[in-house]
């Protein structure tokens, strides 16, 4: 089985073109071949799996692929390195870090991770920095200086790693990663949050120049939607209304479906903020409106909304958006690409997808998680690695599959 990494698409602000940095799946280099990683420190796998109940399911696993993740793709100093982009970071691949950390409680990891993206990824304008949140690319430019590349921020990285901070801020009794929090989330609902004419506040895949093509449109990534996130971030502050955003971000899940005859999530759909209608991108846009690698962690986020915190409205989403996919398994094969007509795209498969839509079978269908761990999931996984050893987005969206959402203790959570 095959399984390609995402393609991943930003706006540029200039001129509100779109320009597209994909994950190249020809012939990428490996890590062998590229300046040797340096590991960051261990602290052994003998004490993480003391933090995992031993109930956890591929528990020896969970602890295993984080270890050889950390070795093969994070630099001593706390980069995260993507081989099949040219050796380059994002603040997505570095908030995967942190959310991981913290969840398999490795402090050492976090405070590396965290320190490299604090000093290298600031937006800055006039050579002072502009905000706390994080510059979405950072790689070699063109005069082979290695540097921020595209100043954008990318609101699923900075969601990733405000709750990182919140959860290690609890998990390790750190104010300091608390105070920092506090910091991105003023930046985040003042820059990435977008209130229209009926009243609705709506989360913004990044900046409002970017995203806001004209007065009554506004372009939408579903797959940024983190309810279970912005409901930790109203505990924490009080000020901003997040739970708007729990409610914005179902409106938009639900009513955009519709766009789909088979009710799949899209990567990228526009909302006419006038009307309240859903429509597809222009055929035009680098950015598709399809299902395909970014809608994957839709299945991924809901399954933590509705097992942290009980939602019910998690809960009927995953039931019915996923049929099509159910539909599809009993012929025990996903398309990694499919259209909003359900029509198969491509004729490779994704661990990522299976990964995720475990999570989310977890918690609708048991029996079918199983099944895609035993029969798609586990047989890709060798030596610490799932499929390609320089597949860096497969890494990160099978492990935080896999990894019980009920494995994380309830005083992080409140």
């Amino acid at each position: 089985m095959w399984h390609f990494p995402k393609v991943a698409a930003i706006v540029c602000l200039i001129g509100l073109s779109a320009c597209v940095s994909s994950y190249s799946a020809a012939n990428p280099k490996t890590p062998d071949e590229q300046t040797p990683v340096a590991n960051v420190p261990t602290e052994g796998n003998s004490r993480l799996l003391t933090d995992l109940p031993k109930s956890t399911p591929n528990r020896e696993l969970l602890v295993q692929s984080w270890d050889s993740y950390r070795q093969r793709f994070i630099q001593s100093d706390g980069r995260v390195i993507d081989y099949e982009a040219s050796d380059r970071s994002t603040s997505e691949g570095q908030a995967y870090a942190l959310l991981r950390a913290v969840l398999i409680n490795d402090p050492a990891t976090f405070a590396l991770t965290l320190n490299w993206s604090e000093n290298n990824l600031q937006r800055q304008a006039a050579g002072k920095r502009t905000d706390s949140l994080w510059a979405w690319k950072w790689g070699r430019k063109e005069d082979g200086n290695w540097g921020v590349i595209d100043s954008n921020f990318a609101s699923d990285g900075d969601i990733d790693a405000i709750t990182a901070l919140i959860l290690a801020s609890r998990r390790w009794h750190q104010p300091e990663y608390l105070e920092l929090a506090k910091l991105k989330l003023q930046d985040l609902w003042n820059l990435s949050t977008i209130s229209k004419t009926q009243g609705e506040r709506y989360l913004l895949p990044g900046p409002v120049a970017a995203f806001v093509p004209d007065a009554s449109t506004v372009y939408l990534n579903p797959s940024y939607f983190a309810p279970y996130a912005f409901r930790i971030f109203a505990q924490v502050d009080p000020q901003h209304d997040w739970l708007s955003l729990v409610d914005s971000s179902y409106q938009v899940l639900e009513n955009s479906a519709t766009l789909s005859s088979v009710g799949l999530p899209s990567d990228w759909v526009a909302l006419n903020t006038k009307t309240g209608q859903y429509q597809t991108l222009p055929a035009s846009s680098n950015l598709k409106s399809l299902y395909s690698f970014d809608s994957y962690r839709v299945w991924w986020r809901l399954s933590l909304d509705a097992t942290w915190f009980k939602s019910p409205q998690a809960q009927r989403y995953l039931v019915t958006s996923t049929q099509h996919l159910q539909k599809l398994w009993s012929k025990k094969s996903i398309p990694a690409r499919i259209d909003l007509q359900g029509k198969a795209l491509v004729d490779y498969e994704a661990t990522s997808q299976y990964a995720m839509l475990y999570a989310a079978m977890q918690v609708v269908k048991p029996a079918i998680a199983q099944e895609l761990l035993v029969k798609k999931i586990l047989p890709q996984y060798k030596q610490g690695i799932w499929g390609d050893q320089s597949a860096y987005y497969t890494q990160n969206l099978a492990w935080l599959g896999l990894l019980p959402p009920k494995t994380i203790p309830q005083r992080l959570l409140k």
